[in-house]
């Protein structure tokens, strides 16, 4: 049975589908529905999250889209953290994780309350941050990063390849197993065996796959760009869908990640996720249970 604590919040196997909601104070994030830059405002949003069923709040204070170039300096990235995490921390009911792969922002979080790291990364672009993971006894979203993950693979294979790596990595800074969920890393894998649309049905259908990892799978498809590019098409004269229109989208992909075996779903839209997922998650039970007799 795969399970894992972050903050206190237990996922995995034989509990119910957990919901994070994501709050960014990064002007520059690919979804600008997403971005809170005013204090009274962020309160209001994160309020709102929590009391529709976010199990905990991810905070993002640097775009981490890879086909944007919104990279910023670690200083600043750091107190843009300190002062969102800092003003929910002390307000807000709910664990607070920060989305950074940078050992200054991430301390930063942490010193403002802040008690899980998301790192996109999986731990492969700063050797310094899962030494602070370890000692700080935070929990870890470690993603599959297409940075050093092997080339040629089906996507499975390369992804299973990637969350390999960073779980070793992670062993080796001394993060306990079960403070760690992985994540298959939807939308960043753009150069691949195949179309980067493509890439991430085939790795969300096959999900089931990553549970020989023995980890809780986190799952991000909230507005993701492969939802406006498969939406996008007929009737004539229908053109792309950008982000602000991708959440039919973004609850059809929740779903399918749900029956596919996600344990944990990340999205900017937390009432309408929790409601996709009770359903999904019903249906997943409704067909084990029958697969089981």
């Amino acid at each position: 049975m795969s399970r894992a604590t972050l903050a206190g919040v237990s996922v995995g196997d034989g509990l119910d589908v957990a919901v994070v909601g994501v709050v960014n104070v990064s002007p520059e994030s690919f979804y600008g529905g997403s971005v809170v830059e005013e204090a009274d405002r962020l309160l209001q949003v994160a309020e709102a999250m929590a009391e529709a069923g976010a199990a905990w709040l991810d905070v993002g204070a640097m775009s981490t889209a890879p086909y944007l170039a919104t990279r910023i300096p670690a200083a600043q990235e750091a107190d843009r953290l300190h002062w969102a995490v800092g003003l929910l921390a002390g307000k807000l009911d709910r664990p607070l994780s920060a989305d950074t792969s940078r050992t200054l922002p991430a301390q930063a979080a942490l010193d403002a309350g802040a008690r899980i790291i998301n790192d996109v990364t999986g731990l492969g672009s700063d050797p310094d941050l899962g030494a602070l993971v370890a000692t700080t006894g935070a929990g870890l979203v470690l993603m599959a990063s297409p940075a050093g993950a092997p080339t040629g693979l089906a996507p499975l294979e390369t992804v299973r390849a990637a969350l390999q790596r960073g779980l070793a990595l992670a062993g080796a800074a001394g993060i306990l197993e079960d403070r760690i969920v992985v994540d298959p890393g939807i939308g960043f894998f753009r150069s691949g065996v195949v179309d980067w649309a493509a890439w991430d049905c085939q790795v969300l259908a096959g999900l089931g796959a990553l549970r020989a990892l023995g980890r809780p799978i986190h799952v991000g498809v909230s507005r993701k760009s492969f939802i406006g590019a498969l939406a996008s098409g007929p009737p004539p004269g229908h053109g792309p869908i950008d982000a602000a229109d991708r959440l039919p989208g973004s609850l059809a992909a929740t779903a399918a990640a749900v029956l596919a075996g996600a344990h944990v779903i990340r999205t900017h839209d937390v009432a309408e996720t929790v409601q996709a997922v009770r359903i999904a998650q019903a249906i997943r039970g409704a067909r084990d249970r029958e697969a089981a007799r």
